[in-house]
């Protein structure tokens, strides 16, 4: 949950306070995000020409895109929540859909960490912008989609590394597209290449080794702490404020997550 966070911080820190554009860091993003991947593969022996599928890195991509261009206007714990509220819909409704169900208790800590989104997100002088916050949306069910399918990946480190290799020729025609609007500088890529190679790369990789062990509608509320952590990172590295709405929402959500989890260890116990 901290490498997603800091993808959050280090996007919105490169889009801010940096020369490059969203395409560009999307781009550099993946293909660090892949070379990262490639070495660890090859420490390991191994090789990841067939790991992953196209279709996981059609998701992986859409992802990306959609998540830096929403960043050119969200602030951090804002674009957060946004993705992770779509990422925890997009996998509560498939796992309801495939026959898993919730404890009363995990229902109402759900409902407590849905609430706190929902207050977060609530119209006001401070309600995200409409563009950014659909690109954000869509990056976060495109997300769900990954996680879902990472489930059954086989080996997480081969599938990522294969993932995030489809998925740089896709960023590169994106790059190639918006060429004529492309700009860079030292900090924006050395900010891509850290959200790529650390956070994505080997954050990626840690979260599909734990998916085979998480109900899919679990998986979706532990994400939920992603906002809290990107708004805290943003209060401290980036200078957005803080508000009372924050503070109660945030801990609407992280009673919630722990309200899930603990449930879900104690059924998981008594079986």
């Amino acid at each position: 949950m901290s490498a997603f966070a800091g993808n959050s911080l280090l996007c919105r820190l490169a889009l801010r306070q940096t020369g490059i554009d969203a395409a560009s860091f999307t781009f550099i993003r993946l293909i660090s995000g892949a070379i990262a991947l490639w070495l660890i593969v090859n420490i390991r022996k191994g090789t990841s020409q067939k790991a992953g599928s196209w279709p996981s890195a059609l998701a992986l991509f859409a992802y990306a895109a959609a998540f830096s261009f929403a960043y050119v206007n969200l602030s951090a714990g804002t674009g957060a929540l946004l993705l992770f509220g779509a990422v925890q819909a997009t996998m509560i409704i498939w796992g309801l859909w495939k026959g898993e169900r919730l404890g009363g208790r995990q229902w109402i800590g759900l409902t407590f960490a849905l609430s706190g989104l929902v207050a977060l997100l609530l119209p006001g002088l401070s309600a995200p912008p409409v563009g950014g916050s659909i690109l954000m949306l869509g990056a976060g069910i495109a997300w769900g989609v990954y996680s879902l399918r990472g489930k059954a990946a086989g080996d997480p480190i081969y599938a990522t590394a294969g993932n995030f290799l489809r998925a740089v020729p896709l960023a590169a025609g994106l790059s190639i597209a918006l060429l004529p609007w492309a700009t860079l500088d030292r900090a924006g890529i050395g900010c891509a290449m850290l959200s790529g190679a650390i956070a994505s790369g080997v954050g990626y990789a840690i979260w599909y080794a734990a998916l085979p062990g998480l109900k899919a509608a679990s998986a979706a509320t532990v994400q939920l702490s992603v906002p809290v952590f990107a708004a805290a990172g943003g209060i401290i590295f980036l200078g957005e404020s803080i508000t009372l709405r924050f503070l109660f929402a945030s801990v609407a959500v992280l009673g919630g997550i722990a309200l899930v989890v603990i449930e879900e260890r104690r059924a998981l116990g008594a079986s």
